[in-house]
């Protein structure tokens, strides 16, 4: 068993798309817990208004009992007005606003790590900050858009507006999530930053957890967690707890967590093909977790039926 550090580090599950819906975030936070928060997936506006999607993953009822923050991803102070008057009545007053996003869907229309190279739209944002001080307000945030260069005029917006925190993947939008961390980039934003910093990129195990502890201890305020926590759900757990699961223990709960979830598609998916479909994506990141044999079983099974049977 380790020793644990003086203050444990907070872990926050990042947000991913498709993935940690609210039903997700609910199970996760019954069967594993470990967490201190949860992030949505993005509200976002389209064709002119929010999406009634996102709003349904927001919606309070379905979160009880978890400890969400609602994530919104804007290209300027417009839209981020239009995604607040939707959830502010909602309750929420806290909001991360998502300044990171790699994907070219987003960012071609500059929201994401598109904000990174456009610093007056980053200051359209920190006015609205500024006006609603009502609400606490956190930022995540790439090093920049195509350059590593790019945090520094950003962080001297963000400096100058009330913040939770700010957390940080150090790569630029256009290496999404391959290539090298640029660490040497993470200590001088953090150096430059006024506000508390979160860690995020390439967190897979407890000992990367620990890594990054033993590196920065309190200079950071806690990591974010996304691929990684899909793929080892127990890993908050194992972190707070200073223990490892075995592997019958860890599979266990991995079945009644996917139990759980399939047995609520069930309820809201129409067609067993539908809700294998979506059930089946429950592994994607989970290949060295039950092994490549039972992950190819599962990934190939073409009925409920036969995926049933492959199930580890």
């Amino acid at each position: 068993m380790r020793i644990f550090a003086t203050v444990m580090m907070n872990i926050h599950f990042a947000p991913i798309q498709g993935y940690t819906e609210d039903v997700y975030r609910r199970l996760h936070n019954k069967i594993f817990g470990g967490v201190d928060v949860y992030y949505t997936p993005f509200v976002r506006i389209e064709h002119g208004d929010v999406r009634s999607k996102d709003m349904r993953d927001v919606r309070p009822q379905f979160n009880e009992g978890v400890n969400i923050v609602p994530q919104v991803i804007a290209s300027g102070g417009g839209e981020l007005k239009m995604l607040l008057d939707k959830l502010i009545p909602m309750g929420y007053k806290r909001i991360d606003i998502n300044m990171g996003c790699p994907f070219p869907l987003q960012t071609k229309h500059g929201r994401g790590a598109g904000l990174m190279a456009n610093p007056e739209k980053v200051k359209e944002i920190a006015k609205v900050i500024k006006e609603r001080s009502d609400i606490q307000f956190s930022v995540k945030m790439r090093l920049g858009l195509d350059n590593a260069d790019e945090w520094k005029e950003v962080i001297s917006i963000l400096n100058e507006v009330p913040l939770v925190q700010i957390t940080v993947h150090p790569r630029i939008a256009t290496q999404q999530y391959k290539g090298e961390l640029n660490m040497e980039a993470f200590d001088s934003l953090l150096n430059e930053c006024k506000h508390p910093i979160i860690y995020n990129g390439e967190i897979q195990s407890v000992e990367d957890i620990l890594r990054i502890e033993k590196t920065y201890g309190d200079k950071i305020a806690g990591v974010m967690i996304g691929r990684g926590l899909l793929a080892r759900p127990s890993l908050a757990f194992e972190y707070k707890n200073g223990t490892t699961l075995s592997d019958s223990q860890l599979i266990s709960k991995i079945r009644e967590l996917h139990s759980h979830l399939l047995e609520h598609y069930q309820t809201i998916i129409p067609g067993e093909a539908q809700q294998l479909n979506k059930i089946r994506t429950f592994w994607d990141y989970m290949e060295e977790t039950i092994g490549r044999k039972n992950w190819k079983k599962l990934k190939k099974a073409g009925n409920m039926k036969n995926y049933i049977a492959a199930l580890p």
